[in-house]
């Protein structure tokens, strides 16, 4: 079965934390070359794009799959693969959710970009020498380019990269979590919960394409609208589908059957971002997440939950957000709101029941390495 997202493609882009590429090839691999920000074929940098014109949703073009029988090449071995992110990017938060849940921090290890890439891609100016360590790269294009030149679309993330060649082996963040839970089974911990569990797969994926429709791909069809009526839309759209899960919500502590899936992931990754970024930064403005009780509660309760909490860089958020697409916010300047304390207090939840992890234990603590900053933490 397809996942869900794959089988709705809307007419304006998901965005996936993509660095569009712009330009002709050639133009782009000499200003790689050269270490020259990228501009497009009319000028216009590519950051300054944001929000000036509508993006289309491209499908992933590296779409090979690691897999147990390694079917595309790619079989599934501990310390083979490294796992590339933002922790700003909501897309890349789901493969750093699914990870630490999963725990597959040992057999897959991971890379965390800078939350404002430049006009050449996402860099790694977080790392000693702006490079990473493991792959010795300094922007994340290069994995993309040794793979294949003249690729169409933008380099984006979440990533997954074969350390010995250096290419990338996928960009496919629909199928990446998806492979991570049902894929990746001989090397999960211990008590790793079930994410996607086969009795329940078609609920999973009929709710997981509504909220991707509305809510994770919503917030940037609205965010990007170059029109009163697009935006307007895509709004309304969001808030819909937001009214539509709050009864369900109430009746449950999670959103299909009694212990966290995959959908829960991918609702969570955007709702985390909502008071933060989508409600000023994108004009998602009818309500905040804080003023409706439910689901203000549910994202507290997987906030708290380990594996989902311990992955949120709020600093890194913010930043990302308010200083990448200037054509949006020109003047850069991030604000200094809102209140993260909430995130913290009681939710109540549990008096709903439910089984977190299932028949499974929660996760270990952080990697001590992996751990968000404090400037990132509530």
């Amino acid at each position: 079965m397809p996942p869900a997202d794959a089988a709705h493609t809307p007419l304006w882009v998901a965005h996936q934390c993509r660095r569009p590429k712009t330009g002709n090839a050639s133009t782009r691999a000499h200003e790689r070359r050269e270490g020259r920000p990228m501009s497009g074929d009319d000028g216009t940098p590519g950051n300054s794009g944001y929000g000036r014109k509508a993006f289309k949703r491209s499908k992933s073009h590296f779409a090979d799959r690691i897999t147990a029988d390694g079917r595309d090449g790619w079989p599934v071995a501990s310390g083979r693969y490294r796992l590339v992110v933002s922790r700003a990017c909501p897309w890349a938060s789901r493969a750093l959710v699914s990870r630490r849940l999963l725990g597959l921090e040992a057999a897959l290890s991971l890379a965390i970009t800078d939350p404002v890439q430049d006009d050449r891609s996402w860099r790694f100016t977080l790392d000693p020498d702006d490079r990473d360590p493991v792959l010795g790269i300094r922007y994340l294009s290069e994995a993309y380019d040794r793979r294949e030149t003249g690729y169409p679309g933008g380099v984006s993330v979440p990533a997954v990269v074969d350390v010995p060649s250096g290419k990338l082996v996928t960009n496919d963040y629909q199928q990446i979590t998806l492979d991570l839970a049902t894929e990746w089974t001989s090397l999960h911990r211990p008590g790793a919960p079930d994410l996607y569990p086969d009795a329940l797969r078609d609920e999973i994926d009929e709710v997981m394409a509504g909220v991707y429709e509305d809510v994770n791909n919503g917030v940037y069809r609205a965010g990007f609208a170059t029109g009163q009526e697009e935006y307007e839309a895509a709004c309304a759209g969001v808030f819909r589908r937001l009214e539509r899960l709050t009864p369900r919500l109430e009746r449950q502590r999670y959103l299909v059957g009694d212990t966290i899936t995959e959908a829960d992931i991918r609702l969570f990754t955007t709702l985390v971002r909502f008071d933060a970024v989508y409600h000023g930064h994108f004009k998602c403005n009818r309500w905040k997440l804080t003023e409706n009780p439910v689901l203000w509660g549910y994202a507290r309760d997987l906030f708290q939950t380990p594996g989902f909490g311990d992955t949120v860089d709020f600093d890194h958020i913010k930043r990302h957000y308010y200083q990448v697409h200037t054509g949006i916010n020109p003047t850069a300047v991030v604000p200094l709101g809102p209140d993260l304390s909430g995130w913290l207090t009681p939710h109540h939840r549990q008096e709903l029941g439910g089984r977190p992890f299932g028949d499974g234990t929660p996760p270990g603590p952080v990697p001590a390495d992996e751990a968000v900053p404090v400037r990132g933490r509530p």
